[in-house]
């Protein structure tokens, strides 16, 4: 028997900030951010609600969040920290279901399908989710349900902060019709500016186009966004285990040209991998630097190992060394930055190394560190990254 598609989408609110207040309980309520100093010509990587509302964003310069918000808390990024909370949201996702798609250190895609029977509807899964998030890290989280990972994420952000939304076959059409074109997954501030050009603001204009006349306009793009304009999206939910390589990596609104930013952002990013890897029971060989520049030209950095490994510091250092050595031949401000591993063998499978005995300390430290976070969830357990 058939049974429709359940996807949830689960989007932190205000991640780094909210977990800075959640760990310093004097911050709550006070206009935060993350990011780097003002002396030093840093960017806001997070900012709180309370910051918002005098319009500091993300990515920033600290200097004009400054000047917009004089009583601004300006804390520095914890890479680690972030990455270790975000290991425990995972776990409380995986109570759920083993189908989960993670985006970022706070963001993820689960299909919940198959746990329908188990709990009576998605709906109950993403309320219980909600209200774990909140028991245990004891953060916030807005969350979508619909039939397709489309829909689920423009449903999370719909209700944002603490949202809740959920997009049926039957209501899809009249919550997508008066939105902003803009709001199409894959309609960048480019393709909307075609569109717009040419009377094209609302998702029900773009709609009712004909597949030729917008393959003028867009090209390619075309027969994507008349299906998403529908609420039709064929993806799946792709585990790690399924795909060649596992990675995260983090989009920011504008340039950061702060290394000591990217590196953080490159620290949690590395340690979340490594958490997935070794969940995974694999090892990877080769790691992959992501880093796109303003003007959206995309380069990637690699580095073979001589040996596959799951240990988070063999993979911090390395990624670092190629970070460091990207930096050093023409260092760029980054409107992303991602990190992946590919080159799979199963964890334990390879021929002792020369430094194994050095190695098994990590691997030890990062077996009890992934135990205490799934045992006990609330802890303080992470790594400095700079």
């Amino acid at each position: 028997m058939y049974r429709a598609s359940r996807i949830i989408h689960v989007d932190m609110d205000a991640f780094f900030a909210s977990v800075e207040e959640l760990d310093n309980p004097e911050l709550k309520g006070k206009a935060v951010v993350v990011g780097g100093d003002v002396s030093q010509r840093g960017v806001v990587a997070a900012a709180s609600y309370e910051a918002r509302r005098f319009g500091v964003r993300s990515a920033m310069p600290m200097s004009r969040a400054v000047r917009l918000c004089p009583g601004l808390v300006i804390v520095r990024p914890r890479g680690g920290r972030y990455a270790e909370v975000s290991g425990m949201i995972h776990e409380v996702f995986e109570r759920y279901t083993p189908l989960i798609e993670p985006i970022s250190l706070d963001e993820a895609f689960l299909d919940v399908t198959g746990s329908i029977g188990i709990w009576d509807s998605a709906e109950q899964i993403g309320h219980e989710i909600k209200d774990a998030i909140k028991d245990e890290p004891g953060l916030v989280a807005s969350v979508g349900i619909a039939p397709n990972k489309f829909l689920a994420k423009l449903a999370s952000d719909l209700d944002k902060p603490d949202g809740f939304c959920v997009i049926t076959e039957e209501n899809k059409q009249a919550i997508l019709d008066p939105l902003d074109v803009g709001r199409i997954w894959g309609v960048g501030s480019v393709t909307a500016k075609k569109l717009k050009e040419h009377g094209i603001v609302r998702v029900r204009q773009l709609r009712g186009m004909h597949i030729e006349h917008l393959r003028g306009i867009v090209g390619n793009l075309a027969e994507q966004l008349l299906e998403l304009s529908q609420g039709i999206d064929g993806r799946k939910v792709e585990l790690p285990g399924q795909a060649k390589s596992i990675s995260q990596e983090e989009t920011f609104a504008e340039d950061i040209g702060d290394k000591e930013v990217l590196l953080a952002v490159l620290g949690g990013q590395v340690e979340l991998v490594a958490m997935r890897l070794r969940g995974a029971g694999l090892a990877a060989k080769t790691l992959t630097l992501k880093l796109r520049y303003g003007d959206f030209q995309t380069i990637t950095r690699s580095r073979t190992l001589d040996e596959a490994t799951d240990v988070t510091k063999i993979l911090w250092d390395e990624a670092k060394g190629v970070f460091e050595k990207w930096a050093c031949r023409g260092f760029r401000p980054l409107r992303l930055l991602g990190f992946g591993v590919s080159g799979f063998v199963e964890a334990g499978s390879q021929q002792k190394g020369l430094f194994d005995g050095a190695d098994d300390k990590q691997k030890q430290l990062d077996k009890t560190v992934d135990e205490i976070k799934k045992r006990y969830g609330k802890g303080m357990i992470g790594r400095k990254y700079s």
